[in-house]
């Protein structure tokens, strides 16, 4: 779940109150620009791997390089241009060093990106808003909608993702407004 938080303060209390309903730190991680502030007040922050495209694009190199590797190897299995000398487990070798080639060029092109779930919320974070990550499991996310409700009316629910882990996965953005939004504002 994504909550977005107007200030420090709020996201610290926010943070304490998850702790008081069981979400631990591993589970709960915000993204600011203000870094220096999460530190001080010792608030769980987010890593590169949730906030760059590094696995995003690591997996999609690696694709591309196992497609070259099998189009390379077959090219060679196929017309033999060394006359058939190469031993067969030449062939899967190529695949692999292709494979991770294109993995390692991906995540090196990755981790210079923002990631694509939370570009969509980079202009709130800009503005010094808190995005705050929310990993529940089955059954916890509807106690943790009502006390953020209950507590924490100027925080907004933005979005849900199902499984964060997944690079591909799809972020429902939130769109419909309801009261506590518009205080939000």
């Amino acid at each position: 779940m994504y909550y977005l938080a107007p200030t420090l303060v709020s996201t610290h209390q926010i943070s304490d109150d998850l702790h008081d309903v069981g979400i631990d730190d591993w589970y709960l991680h915000v993204i600011s620009r203000d870094e220096a502030g999460l530190r001080n007040e010792k608030i769980h922050s987010s890593n590169w791997l949730e906030t760059t495209d590094l696995l995003r694009d690591g997996f999609i190199g690696a694709n591309i390089g196992f497609i070259t590797g099998v189009l390379l190897a077959g090219s060679l299995l196929l017309f033999e241009p060394f006359g058939g000398v190469i031993p067969k487990v030449a062939y899967f070798f190529m695949v692999a060093v292709a494979t991770g080639f294109g993995a390692w060029v991906g995540g090196l092109t990755g981790i210079e990106n923002e990631s694509q779930k939370l570009k969509r919320f980079h202009k709130e974070i800009e503005e010094g808003k808190y995005l705050i990550l929310i990993y529940a499991h089955k059954g916890e996310g509807e106690n943790i909608k009502t006390m953020m409700r209950e507590r924490h009316p100027e925080s907004r629910h933005v979005a849900t993702d199902r499984h964060y882990i997944n690079p591909f996965g799809r972020v429902e953005r939130r769109r419909r407004k309801a009261k506590t939004d518009q205080a939000f504002e």
